[in-house]
């Protein structure tokens, strides 16, 4: 059987200037470079070695040395012998090292995120961060196993198909012996319910499993998971066994009705996310990741568009468990490559292959931003053309999505190519006029009747620590990326045909080329602080929109503590249908509505207690009334200019 021996500590890390030091992984060189502006970061290699000594194993195993991300590029030696090379930053990759596996081994890798024309990404709006950033284990394997080396795939896939109360599982197993009969081997599959009762079982390197009043997969409402095992056996003996979840559900997108789970409307209302995380970058831990996932289950998303790469396999689980929508990406972005074609198609396959599984995928992303750069055009869309086919082939199943530049206009040849499409669309932040949304989605449905629309990213950025009684497009104030945000959540609801709408970003994260808002290489349009430590008011206004369940009510301006005019505007937001205002235990008033409740009150000068009540619920402020302007609350140059 199987067992797994995780190598993360005492690696020796050699930097670009030649210096040693010891640590542990995950680790990136870009932590803090790659994170305080000047789009400076070091991107060249670095050299990562460790000794460890031979792990146990019997005649008639093997051993795999496993990497689950290592950006961008990697060129893997153990003991003085070249093991493989990898092109591609996010995904696993695996290599059996038997053969070179002394008592003491010495393992070096070789990192490189330099700047390059064959591997994405290379231009987009985040940092490439170089390192050994996820885990590397030593994979013990009986000699005849389960497929290990077919593009990180784990050599078990499924798909299903319901019928009314039932479904049917296809489950395709893959092992590495050519014929399983003259081995004396065969495979065995078995399906269990969450309760761990065997549902359905069938024998045979491929099977179509029956269920019976069969529990979907359905959304974060309930995310009911099945277990799918296949076991390669030599009579009774379990040679080698594999193991995934398995969500059964139906969806299908409708360009007039938008999306649909398990054959009814369900809107798709969501955030994407970057993977890093502020002074570290992208070499996170388990634990953080669940703080992720519990901020987005909090905020009340149904959907997550994990932009603009392939993320950790422990988030799809994740996403598998809570029930989210994902929509999965790869980073070709922004400038078409003539020499990486190859590397989209690579990337594409070790995506879908490594992901098939994860009932919470529905769309692969073919590209995000593409059009930014318009050089290479012909070539650029067949490229396209290629991904497109590729993924059809790989899974039919599945649609495919497009990202498209705000500047790509909705007649570009490349809209056209993906099963359904989105864009990336910042009206009423880089170009002023928020009303240009509603044009926009009312002219291209107007349009293309046919095709269904999604918005891919739509946000302003906003800081906790910049305010304004006036607030404007462009100021990076907290106050105005509410101003956005209550206009885009009424858009919608406007436009119930969009397929999904992404915020633009549920974390900030770190981008070296910007500067913007005062605080160099960061791009501040999260919902929440790139340390996770402020929810921005803006993240209270999709919770009061979006999450049902978890009761509040929060005063919005909370920390835009000292206000020079008499006549202010104090913002509620809550999911409850009545909100009453008291200053200094005086009632000002009770409104009922949804979401945002707006009161008029007058500051008297100094200390003002406000507390915003909605049943048992409450939340509370002190405001202050001065007459002086506090300039810190004013970022003294505003650079409103996009990152490229």
């Amino acid at each position: 059987m199987r067992s797994v021996q995780k190598i993360m500590n005492d690696w020796m890390f050699t930097n670009q200037s030649g210096k040693k030091r010891p640590v542990d992984l995950p680790h990136t060189w870009n932590a803090v470079d790659g994170q305080d502006g000047g789009n400076d970061y070091f991107r060249g290699t670095c050299v990562y070695e460790k000794t460890f000594t031979k792990p146990e194993f019997k005649a008639g195993e093997c051993v795999y040395l496993q990497f689950h991300g290592v950006n961008a590029s990697a060129r893997v030696v153990l003991n003085g012998a070249e093991v493989c090379t990898h092109d591609n930053g996010y995904a696993t990759f695996r290599k059996d090292v038997t053969g070179l596996l002394k008592d003491e081994n010495e393992l070096r890798v070789e990192v490189d995120n330099s700047v390059n024309d064959r591997v994405y990404p290379q231009m987009a709006d985040f940092t490439f961060y170089g390192g050994i950033y996820r885990d590397v284990e030593l994979l013990t394997v009986s000699a005849e196993h389960f497929d290990l080396d077919y593009y990180g795939g784990s050599g078990i896939k499924y798909v299903t198909e319901v019928n009314g109360k039932n479904a049917t599982i296809k489950v395709d197993t893959y092992t590495n012996v050519a014929d399983l009969s003259a081995a004396g081997l065969e495979v065995e599959i078995t399906l269990r319910d969450a309760e761990g009762n065997v549902a359905a079982s069938a024998k045979g390197t491929s099977a179509t499993l029956k269920i019976e009043e069969v529990h979907l997969w359905d959304g974060v409402k309930d995310p009911y998971l099945y277990q799918l095992t296949a076991q390669l056996k030599r009579g009774e003996t379990v040679v080698d066994e594999v193991s995934t979840s398995c969500g059964v559900r139906t969806f299908f997108v409708d360009p007039d009705k938008g999306f649909f789970l398990n054959g009814r409307s369900y809107p798709l209302h969501g955030v994407s996310r970057h993977q890093d995380w502020k002074g570290i970058g992208n070499a996170i831990s388990y634990e953080q990741m669940e703080q992720d996932m519990d901020l987005i289950r909090e905020v009340g998303a149904n959907t997550i568009r994990l932009a603009h790469y392939q993320h950790n396999q422990y988030f799809y689980d994740l996403c598998d468990r809570y029930g989210m929508i994902v929509w999965a990406e790869i980073p070709y972005i922004s400038r078409h490559l003539p020499n990486a074609r190859e590397n989209t198609f690579f990337q594409m396959r070790e995506l879908i292959i490594q992901n098939f599984n994860h009932p919470c995928i529905v769309t692969w992303g073919l590209s995000n931003e593409i059009t930014i750069k318009v050089t290479h055009k012909k070539d650029m869309l067949d490229n396209h053309h290629e991904l497109q086919k590729l993924v059809k082939e790989l899974d039919p199943g599945r649609p495919t999505t497009l990202a498209c530049y705000a500047m790509c206009g909705p007649f570009h040849p490349v809209t056209k190519i993906s099963d359904i499409v989105a864009w990336n669309l910042y009206l009423g932040w880089y170009v002023p006029g928020l009303f240009l949304n509603d044009w926009f989605m009312k002219f291209y449905h107007f349009v293309y009747p046919k095709r269904a629309l999604g918005y891919s990213e739509y946000g302003a950025e906003g800081m906790p620590n910049l305010h304004s009684e006036r607030p404007k497009r462009g100021d990076n104030t907290e106050e105005y990326q509410n101003i956005y945000h209550e206009y885009m959540l009424e858009c919608f609801k406007r436009h119930s045909f969009l397929w999904g709408t992404y915020v633009w970003n549920m974390f900030d994260f770190a981008a070296d080329a910007r500067n913007q808002g005062g605080e160099p290489g960061m791009n501040h349009k999260g919902l929440v602080t790139f340390d996770r430590k402020t929810k921005k008011d803006s993240f209270y206004l999709y919770k009061a929109y979006w999450n049902k369940e978890d009761a509040f009510v929060y005063i919005a301006g909370r920390r835009f503590t000292y206000r020079k005019s008499e006549k202010q505007m104090i913002t509620v937001y809550s999911n409850q249908n009545e909100v009453s205002l008291y200053q200094d235990g005086k009632l000002v008033d009770t409104k009922r509505g949804e979401h945002v409740f707006k009161f008029e009150v007058a500051l008297k000068d100094g200390e003002n207690k406000f507390e915003a009540k909605a049943g048992s619920l409450n939340d509370s402020v002190v405001l202050c009334r001065t007459k002086e302007d506090h300039p810190e609350y004013v970022v003294q140059k505003v650079d409103t200019k996009n990152w490229f």
